[in-house]
């Protein structure tokens, strides 16, 4: 859990979308990372689903929005849920949140064009972005990414030989 868990609490629910997008560059597997928090904290980008607009279509404009980034989205990898308490007013309110995350390709885009929200947004090998995140659970969400990101990859060269 990452936030408050007071029972007396009301909680709200939230549902957000977000994506790994993934490149390969000189053969070796790179993807996508915000900072935030300062530069404290680094993650995949995600954001709350906006009314009549369904989880995929969601999960590419917030990496849109999040890295200046582009992509194909080949598949879901999993969603994450966790409490967090938050400040509305003077009153500290808990909110449950539940992310899916979708497996997206690199199209465009540059990762100079993120946005304000975001500190920062660069590419890493993929195994140097799973050390550096923050979030145990996210971490959990790249590594599933890696698994997929490899078996899309021997598919395309089975398909190609």
């Amino acid at each position: 859990m990452r936030g408050s868990e007071d029972v007396h609490m009301k909680t709200e629910r939230r549902i957000s979308s977000g994506g790994v997008v993934f490149r390969v560059r000189d053969r070796e597997i790179e993807v996508a990372l915000i900072s935030v928090k300062g530069g404290k904290a680094w993650g995949l980008p995600k954001g709350l689903v906006e009314k009549g607009e369904n989880l995929a279509r969601a999960a590419h404009r917030e990496v849109r929005e999040e890295t200046g980034l582009d992509g194909r989205i080949i598949g879901k990898i999993g969603r994450i849920e966790y409490f967090f308490a938050f400040k509305d007013g003077d009153e500290t309110k808990r909110a449950f949140k539940i992310v899916y995350f979708f497996l997206m390709e690199y199209t465009g885009g540059d990762v100079a064009d993120h946005d304000q929200e975001v500190e920062d947004c660069g590419w890493f090998p993929i195994d140097e972005a799973v050390r550096l995140m923050k979030y145990e659970d996210e971490k959990g969400i790249l590594k599933k990414a890696k698994r997929l990101i490899k078996k899309e990859l021997k598919a395309r060269a089975a398909q190609g030989a």
